[in-house]
């Protein structure tokens, strides 16, 4: 897997990522796993989601 995600994107993600998870820890809900998703894009610096569209944020 190519990286297609900047350091700003990634940061982002990851920041709103913990955000959604500790709501969702917080209130016992669901949103904990959907928190994940971001978190796990932003580390890996890759979005499947990116590929059909042809997108990157990456500088490269």
């Amino acid at each position: 897997m190519k990286q297609n995600m900047g350091t700003l994107d990634r940061t982002i993600r990851v920041i709103v990522g913990v955000g959604i998870l500790a709501f969702g820890i917080y209130s016992g809900s669901y949103w904990a796993l959907v928190g994940l998703v971001p978190v796990l894009t932003g580390f890996v610096g890759f979005c499947p989601a990116y590929l059909p569209l042809g997108l990157s944020t990456c500088r490269r």
